[in-house]
């Protein structure tokens, strides 16, 4: 209740300039005003909480992405940014107070998955912020598609987006803003041509939480006609394109920042006259890196193609990184295979 009356009551003013750029203003001040910087504002939720008789800490932070890692040998200045951490056993709870949109709890990518100075009455100690796994960070797709004879199809998708991917290309500022809404979907469906007939998206302000897509498309040559063959990729909307530049002779570590898991299910409902001519086999790739499965399956005028794709955090040696590449490739190539089907009309 607190945590939400902070996000309603004040909005986030940056404070850089002099001593200002290190002490916070006093809690009144923020109360009064009902603005301040991230110092301010989780010094104003520590004293709110102090009041209710919660214990909580003001901690240091370096907020953002490509945080460095935190030289606990050398005391200095490390940070640009202050949060808050209230001691909960082994389960210290996260609080953002800058953000008027954050759900309770959650770090997500400018907090999590590192170490932050806590600031007690018994001096500074650095600590664990909290860190997602990649089973954590889901995206998980469920598509009908119908298709027709001449390569035209209709869909009804809902994608479930967990953890981190809960912020994928900013859809977490989207989920308050219905205007914005229609033009993340557009951005953001790797499908070369379509028209997005309805759509609605579910915002669950869980500690880890969750935004659920649904979308109803109509899809103009989503398959190739040749004859009496149609040449369909049954990789939906999910298919990858990045692969690493080669380089000669890597001297740095490879980094995998944040690991994910995504998957696809993909029913392609057949009309009558068409049948597979060709389904591929199953598909495997195993790397140090991650994990990639698509199979496709026969079932009842039904073609269901079922994708999982994990990418797993670390740090891995300069050596690695031609097996990266390799990796990326198999990928790429798996995404876009085609089945075949005919058509006996």
């Amino acid at each position: 209740l607190l945590y939400e009356y902070l996000q309603s009551k004040t909005r986030y003013v940056g404070i850089q300039l002099g001593i200002g750029g290190y002490q916070p203003f006093e809690a009144s001040v923020v109360d009064q005003t009902g603005y301040g910087d991230c110092k301010a504002l989780s010094n104003y939720m520590v004293a709110m909480l102090a009041e209710i008789g919660i214990k909580a800490h003001y901690a240091l932070i370096y907020g953002g992405k490509g945080a460095p890692n935190l030289d606990v040998s050398f005391p200095s200045t490390q940070f640009n940014h202050a949060t808050v951490a209230v001691p909960n056993g082994a389960d210290t709870l996260w609080m953002e107070c800058t953000s008027q949109t954050d759900p309770f709890g959650y770090q997500g990518n400018f907090t999590g998955n590192r170490k932050a100075l806590l600031i007690t009455e018994n001096g500074a100690k650095p600590v664990n912020t909290i860190r997602y796994s990649a089973e954590q960070n889901v995206q998980n797709r469920s598509a009908d598609v119908y298709l027709d004879l001449k390569g035209n199809a209709s869909a009804k998708v809902k994608t479930i987006y967990s953890g981190l991917q809960y912020e994928n290309d900013g859809l977490n500022q989207v989920l308050n803003q219905f205007d914005e809404q229609r033009k993340w979907i557009q951005e953001n469906t790797q499908i070369p041509s379509f028209d997005l007939v309805s759509f609605n998206m579910l915002n669950q302000k869980e500690k880890m939480p969750t935004a659920v897509v649904n979308q109803e498309l109509s899809l103009q040559r989503l398959s190739t006609v040749s004859g009496k063959r149609l040449f369909l990729t049954a990789n939906l909307m999910n298919r990858s394109t990045s692969i690493p530049e080669k380089v000669e002779s890597r001297k740095s570590n490879v980094v995998i920042g944040i690991g994910y898991l995504d998957h696809d299910t993909i029913r392609y409902h057949l009309p009558e006259g068409l049948y597979p001519e060709f389904a591929p086999e199953p598909i495997k790739h195993t790397s140090r890196f991650g994990e990639y499965e698509a199979q496709f399956k026969i079932d009842q005028n039904k073609l269901i193609y079922i994708r999982r794709m994990k990418m797993k955090d670390g740090t891995y040696p300069p050596e690695s990184y031609n097996e990266l590449i390799e990796f990326r490739k198999n990928v790429n190539k798996a995404d876009n295979t085609k089945v075949v089907f005919l058509s006996k009309t």
